[in-house]
């Protein structure tokens, strides 16, 4: 090694040890921009190759009466060959946790396949939980190819579901929370801070670099903070937790009901399937199954029938409970517009404010994450409608119960105050 080379390699490890700050922002960024690029332009091709698969199957109405099919063929595939990546968002929170094993990279290719498959058959689901599994899988390959440590492999972790929602919704600041926020209930990991906001900034990029389109919300009319309208917002709030919570309970309920009487996991599909696609023959539309974005879009300007949120629970909760795959989020979505919509008829609030707001409060209590949500509903909407949006999230997140829709959360802190709880472990101290 040359003198000049040995001078600048010595500089440089005195500079890190004097500032070791810098050294933690520069291996981050390298990796969270790895990991972003790479979740981003995975993102990119799920979102086009989900909207082939739907207007596909928009064109062609009656493959819907194969979803039965479609489940069983995505059923045996993980059954017989991915059941260590069955657990889907659970598994990687629980490696969050509990750091184990190397998640399978054949999480992303099945989650895909399984997603675009339920979509093109006419399930009802979304498209996070498979954002969050590619992001996941790919951001832990890191940890075995650079021999990161156990502390380093929970932040990449955070990165990858950081930038997987950051990037499939186009919210890069909501993506960022919503990894530091979503694995524990009531308390953030800040020193995961610079790697999740990092990476969902590099794979929004990536993802709009492919020009992969998002759908674009508006909401018409927000009107001026005052206190009246304010308290309306929390009032809705109520009816969004309210709603957060059985959309969780019911789904957790079907999947129970499928295990326990169905031994055979790849015939759950094949049954949930049958159900779905007899419940939307039986409508007569399509409006409650895949993703539901023309319904959402209409919801935040048209009076549209007050039972669609009903409806869409439902439907969500035979498919996923049945085992097909892809995510809860859109569904909440839908059911938190179209409840918002319909409230519009009791509450003296504008109709898009409350699909609005509605819209990320639902999502709100069932992930138990408010902050991402409020940071969302600005980020998509404006932030006219900030207050109102953390309002409602707030309270709908109080409103929600104690269970959401990601059984591997771990209770950081209560969501409220308990005064009961805390007189008698005082009365038991004395």
């Amino acid at each position: 090694m040359s003198p000049s080379r040995f001078r600048t390699r010595r500089f440089l490890v005195l500079l890190l040890r004097r500032f070791p700050v810098l050294f933690f922002l520069i291996k981050w960024l390298l990796l969270s921009g790895l990991v972003g690029v790479l979740v981003g332009s995975a993102s990119a091709f799920f979102l086009v190759s989900l909207d082939l698969v739907t207007a596909w199957r928009e064109n062609h109405i009656w493959i819907i009466a194969l979803l039965p099919l479609g489940g069983f063929l995505v059923g045996c595939i993980y059954h017989y060959y991915g059941r260590d990546v069955e657990a889907g968002n659970n598994l990687l929170l629980d490696n969050i946790h509990r750091p184990a094993e190397i998640i399978p990279l054949k999480m992303v290719p099945f989650v895909l396949f399984g997603t675009l498959v339920t979509h093109l058959f006419g399930g009802s689901a979304g498209r996070e939980g498979t954002a969050l599994q590619m992001g996941g899988a790919i951001a832990d390959q890191f940890t075995s190819l650079f021999h990161l440590r156990q502390e380093d492999r929970r932040m990449i972790l955070i990165a990858g579901i950081a930038a997987g929602f950051g990037s499939v919704f186009g919210t890069p600041l909501a993506g960022a929370v919503f990894g530091l926020e979503v694995f524990w209930v009531g308390r953030l990991r800040y020193e995961g801070i610079f790697p999740a906001f990092a990476s969902a900034i590099f794979a929004d990029l990536s993802t709009r670099a492919w020009n992969a389109g998002h759908t674009h919300y508006h909401i018409p009319a927000v009107p001026g903070l005052a206190a009246e309208p304010v308290l309306w917002a929390m009032l809705a709030g109520v009816a969004f937790g309210l709603a957060s919570a059985l959309f969780s309970k019911l789904t957790h309920f079907t999947g129970g009901i499928f295990k326990k009487y169905i031994a055979w996991p790849p015939l759950r599909p094949v049954v949930g399937g049958v159900l779905v696609a007899a419940l939307v023959f039986a409508s007569g539309t399509t409006r409650y199954i895949g993703l539901g974005i023309p319904t959402i879009v209409s919801s935040f300007s048209e009076h549209l029938p007050w039972y669609d949120f009903a409806v869409k629970i439902i439907l969500t909760a035979l498919t996923l409970g049945a085992g097909f795959k892809g995510g809860e989020v859109t569904p909440l979505f839908f059911v938190g517009a179209t409840l918002g919509n319909a409230l519009s008829w009791l509450i003296p609030l504008p109709s898009g404010l409350l699909a609005g707001i509605g819209f990320v409060a639902v999502f709100a209590g069932a992930a138990n994450t408010p902050l991402a949500c409020s940071l969302m509903a600005m980020e998509l909407f404006g932030a006219e409608c900030g207050v109102y949006a953390a309002v409602a999230c707030i309270v709908a997140y109080c409103c929600s119960g104690n269970r959401g829709i990601y059984v591997s959360q771990v209770t950081g802190s209560s969501k409220y105050p308990d005064s009961r709880r805390r007189e008698a472990k005082r009365i038991a101290d004395l």
